[in-house]
């Protein structure tokens, strides 16, 4: 099974740049995207063969998720019960027989940490959203988390330490996580391979140069980790500051 997590900040802008050319050709059984920044009507994509399934932020232009998938889901749950979260469509849960999907887009703590607070309280209630998940069938997680785990995570981590996404708090919830139960499946598979990243600054050449960080993530529940094939990271593919990050797995 093929599965793509993609936040192609902004699904409308991400089809003019190649989206669907690029959809097409990966092929997925399953594709998720994050901040798709758009309101129910705003676009028609004609995914043929893919059921879609979409959670909207009330926000106009902000936020959102999308999942489609060839397979039909068992169920679907918009959100996780965060009252105050619930408006920015940042979770979608997808049941299947064999496993939960859950493509998240967890929120940024700010350039200034003035929403740290509230992305820590985030971090807790998913990871208890999770475990209680992964008690009933194993759960893949995917979406851009905002933040980089590690060192190795990002080019510069010396200048960036305590900086939104790699902060001691929003690392140590990370680590918690891996901790209950889950894997990082890229990391697991490739522990030393450097300069992969998943996000570029639009800043002038910083993508050309592989100035990024790696925030964009598979996580498995860690008692299928022996059904892994492959996790991959497209970076290649334009049309976002994101890329493409890519689970191959046996179902």
């Amino acid at each position: 099974m093929k599965l793509i997590s993609w936040n192609v900040n902004g699904i409308r802008a991400c089809v003019r740049k190649g989206f669907l050319e690029y959809f097409k050709e990966a092929d997925a059984d399953i594709f998720c995207i994050q901040e798709t920044k758009l309101q129910e009507g705003q676009i028609d994509l004609d995914l043929e063969n893919y059921f879609q399934y979409w959670n909207y932020a009330v926000k106009k232009g902000y936020s959102g998720t999308a999942v489609f998938t060839k397979k039909e889901p068992l169920s679907v749950t918009y959100g996780v019960g965060i009252e105050e979260q619930e408006p920015e469509g940042r979770i979608l849960t997808l049941e299947f027989e064999e496993f939960y999907l859950v493509n998240v887009y967890t929120p940024n703590s700010q350039r200034d940490l003035a929403r740290l607070d509230f992305r820590i309280a985030w971090e807790d209630k998913i990871r208890s959203y999770l475990r209680d998940l992964d008690t009933i069938k194993p759960v893949i997680l995917c979406g851009d988390l905002n933040v980089a785990h590690n060192a190795i995570d990002l080019k510069n981590p010396k200048s960036n330490k305590g900086n939104s996404g790699f902060t001691e708090e929003e690392r140590g919830k990370m680590t918690k996580l891996l901790e209950s139960g889950f894997i990082d499946a890229f990391r697991y598979l490739y522990p030393n391979r450097e300069d992969a990243y998943t996000w570029w600054s639009y800043m002038n050449k910083v993508r050309e140069r592989n100035i990024g960080w790696r925030i964009d993530y598979f996580i498995i529940s860690e008692r299928i980790k022996n059904s892994l094939k492959d996790a991959q990271i497209h970076s290649h593919v334009m049309g976002s500051d994101h890329c493409p990050v890519v689970l191959d797995i046996l179902f």
